[in-house]
């Protein structure tokens, strides 16, 4: 991998919708070292909003524009494979958002392109960079809960409007994929990422485009279970609770903290620890860590890609299973 150690490291950006306009632009404006040199949108006013240095209607003029060293990838969740390979061919570093394929072999296509290319390629799970989610996983390294038995794991999003690609599964759109990776993410985390066994599923679609609106699964591991539920109905209820042989764990907000402080409960036979996080900017902190992995640092946090795999697998395995009806079980409500 080439390095750029001296020098400010150019990105780009395919899609100038609101996840690259309010998050990831904002956090490159304030990261020493980098600048924004091309945006491509659809829509050539929101792509010039960015204030990259170019911008374009051609998503493969980005891609030829040789002062960009890493693209980021904020576009429909059915079309991130495609533009990640194209990128990763032209020579790009690439920054994708999540999910990072719509399935597992997608994501072995995008590694193979990755390793072929000798570029990297990392999922943008923004909460992956927020400290408290790297303490759990201190903590769960550590044993402070003793052997995972059970994780809990909540996330209902924005209820989309009925011409929002989230409610067509031709996108990529529903719950699962739109906002149930962070959820299984944290599960598979806590599981050590061992493959689960989907044991039940239960889902609810629009009834237009077949995505799923609601999909609530439970799932088996060697040594445990846990329960997933997705959805985007707009009640804005997150929660992940996961229970050891010798403890707890509850993180408040666990998948959209950041710029507001957040907590985590850690619950022993030795009492309650409260730890308290101060307010953040994950994509702040995610945009820098790929920077330092473009210039060649060997000790920049990145999403690992067999982790990203695994959470496409599972994810497949819940797509895969039949529903066994609605849900017709109260949402789960975790309190700290």
């Amino acid at each position: 991998m080439t390095t750029t150690t001296e020098t400010t490291v150019g990105w780009g950006f395919l899609g100038a919708g609101h996840i690259a306009t309010a998050s990831l632009g904002p956090a490159l404006r304030g990261l020493a070292g980098t600048e924004l040199r091309a945006a491509a949108g659809r829509d050539p006013g929101r792509a010039a909003a960015l204030g990259a240095v170019a911008a374009h209607t051609d998503y493969a003029a980005l891609l030829a524009d040789d002062t960009v060293d890493v693209v980021y990838i904020a576009l429909h969740n059915s079309v991130h494979a495609e533009w990640a390979v194209r990128a990763l061919e032209s020579g790009k570093h690439v920054l994708c958002e999540k999910p990072l394929g719509l399935s597992a072999d997608e994501v072995k296509d995008m590694t193979d392109a990755a390793r072929a290319a000798d570029r990297l390629l990392v999922e943008a799970a923004w909460n992956r960079w927020h400290p408290r989610t790297r303490d759990i996983a201190r903590l769960l390294a550590q044993g402070v809960i003793g052997e995972v038995r059970h994780v809990e794991a909540v996330f209902d999003g924005a209820d989309p409007d009925r011409h929002n690609y989230r409610r067509d599964a031709a996108l990529g759109g529903g719950a699962l994929l739109d906002v149930g990776c962070y959820a299984v993410s944290a599960i598979l985390a806590a599981h050590d990422w061992a493959a689960p066994t989907v044991t039940a599923v239960r889902r609810e679609t629009w009834p237009e485009g077949s995505a799923d609106r609601r999909t609530r699964a439970e799932l088996r591991f060697d040594r445990g279970t846990a329960g997933l539920l997705a959805s985007l109905t707009g009640t804005g209820q997150e929660a992940l609770a996961i229970t050891g042989n010798a403890g707890t764990l509850h993180a408040d907000r666990p998948f959209t903290a950041g710029r507001e402080p957040a907590g985590l409960w850690v619950r022993t036979a030795a009492g309650t620890d409260v730890r308290r996080y101060p307010p953040v900017d994950p994509y702040a902190l995610m945009a820098a860590e790929v920077t330092r992995a473009v210039r060649g640092d060997a000790s920049a946090y990145l999403v690992p890609l067999e982790e990203s795999l695994a959470v496409a697998e599972a994810m497949d395995a819940i797509r895969r299973a039949p529903s066994a009806g609605d849900i017709d079980a109260p949402d789960v409500v975790l309190r700290a």
